[in-house]
C-alpha cells in the first residue's frame, strides 16, 4: 500500500482512534471502583464535617462512621428506617427519582444528632450540603456547605468554616414552617433562625436560604414528630 496516498492516512488514523478507544474504555471500567469509593469517601467526610467531625483519611472515616446509621424517612409519617440498599452519594438524584428521603442519625459524646442532606442552585452552578439537628431535631448542632463553581472570594464562602458555623445554635423550625435561612447581609430580622448572607454574594446566599427551606421542607414530618 502506497504511504503516502489518501487512504492509507484514513484507514492508519481510524485503526488508531479505534485503539486509543478501547485504551480509554478499559482503563475508565478499570478506575470506576476506585472513583465510586473515593466519592463515597469524600462524601461521608462532607456529613462528618457537618457534625464537627474533621476527618481527612480513610481509616478516621471509617472509625467515625462506626456512630452513623443510613435511615430513610417515610415522608407519609416521618418514622425512619434503617436504609438496607448501596449507600448513595447523589441526594438530589434520590430523592426525585427515587423517592427515598436520607437522615444520617448519629451519636455524638453520647448524644443523637440526624443529618440531612441539602441540595440547591447558587449563581453559578449547584450548591449542597448537610444540617445536624440536635435530637430536639429544632437546633441546629453544625452544617456543611460545597459548591460546584460559585466565585472566590464572593459566593464560594459558603464553604468556608466561618460562615458554616455562623448555623451553630439556630432553630430550624418556626411552629410547622422551616425558618432557619440566609438574610440579605446585615438585614437580619429573626436571630434566632437567620444568619447573615455574604457580603457581595447575594444571590449564592439566596441561593443556600432557598436550598434551606425546600429540602428541609421535605421533612417536615420527622422534625416535627
Amino acid at each position: 500500500m502506497n504511504t503516502n496516498s489518501n487512504s492509507y492516512t484514513i484507514i492508519y488514523a481510524s485503526v488508531m482512534v479505534i485503539i486509543v478507544a478501547f485504551l480509554l474504555a478499559f482503563v475508565s471500567s478499570s478506575l470506576k471502583p476506585t472513583q465510586e469509593k473515593n466519592v463515597q469517601l469524600d462524601t461521608k467526610k462532607q456529613i462528618l464535617a457537618a457534625l464537627n467531625i474533621k476527618a481527612k483519611d480513610a481509616q478516621t472515616v471509617d472509625t467515625q462512621w462506626a456512630n452513623v446509621k443510613d435511615m430513610l424517612m417515610d415522608p407519609a409519617t416521618g418514622e425512619l428506617s434503617e436504609n438496607t440498599e448501596a449507600f448513595a452519594t447523589s441526594y438530589e438524584k434520590e430523592v426525585k427519582e427515587n423517592k427515598r428521603f436520607h437522615v444520617f442519625e448519629c451519636t455524638v459524646d453520647g448524644q443523637t444528632k440526624y443529618v440531612i442532606p441539602v441540595y440547591g442552585v447558587g449563581l453559578w452552578g449547584a450548591i449542597w450540603g448537610y444540617v445536624a439537628l440536635d435530637a430536639d431535631k429544632n437546633t441546629v448542632y453544625g452544617t456543611y456547605f460545597s459548591h460546584a463553581s460559585e466565585t472566590p472570594g464572593l459566593g464560594a464562602e459558603i464553604a468556608t468554616e466561618h460562615f458554616q458555623k455562623e448555623f451553630a445554635g439556630k432553630k430550624t423550625l418556626d411552629g410547622d414552617a422551616v425558618a432557619l435561612g440566609v438574610e440579605k447581609f446585615g438585614k437580619v430580622e429573626k436571630p434566632d433562625y437567620q444568619v447573615d448572607g455574604i457580603s457581595g454574594g447575594t444571590i449564592t446566599s439566596k441561593g443556600v436560604d432557598a436550598m434551606l427551606k425546600s429540602c428541609l421542607g421535605e421533612y417536615i414530618k420527622f422534625l416535627t414528630k
